[in-house]
């Protein structure tokens, strides 16, 4: 991890926490191209009524159309789903650094066979930020995930 990676996990992190205080789940993203935000988002499932409003999704959606992801790295404070994932590797998004992925194990192992540079930086903040949630609205977190 480089500084450059801590400032914008932490820009995801803020994300999630905006979704968290809107009554939504707490997962953030940013995609950003040499250190500068392409764009950010969150998970917006709850708030918008939208079932694939997770938050990569929401920040690749506000990224706009891009010529290339190819120099891309996508943030995200929580290990990407099944669905984040494909995406991740549909646009060719090459690194992928993520907050934690205590509380959601998501396909880290899937993105590296397949070439993609993934970093999970076990992020206190991210952990307990989800931790919380997933105590506070355990329904709402299975939904979330499908169970």
């Amino acid at each position: 991890m480089t500084s450059e990676d801590t400032k914008l996990l932490r820009v995801a992190y803020e994300e999630a926490l905006a979704g968290y205080n809107e009554g939504g789940c707490p997962i953030g993203s940013v995609l950003a191209r040499g250190g500068a935000v392409v764009s950010q988002g969150r998970n917006q499932r709850v708030q918008k009524g939208d079932p694939i409003a997770h938050g990569e999704m929401d920040a690749l959606r506000k990224a706009g159309r891009q010529k290339t992801y190819r120099d891309t790295t996508l943030y995200t404070s929580l290990s990407p789903c099944m669905m984040c994932t494909g995406t991740i590797l549909q646009f060719g998004i090459p690194r992928v650094v993520i907050g934690e992925n205590t509380n959601f194990g998501g396909n880290e192992d899937f993105l590296r066979s397949k070439g993609v540079e993934v970093i999970v930086a076990n992020d206190a903040d991210c952990v307990d930020l989800m931790q919380r949630f997933i105590t506070e609205k355990p329904e709402l977190w299975a939904e979330d995930i499908a169970e």
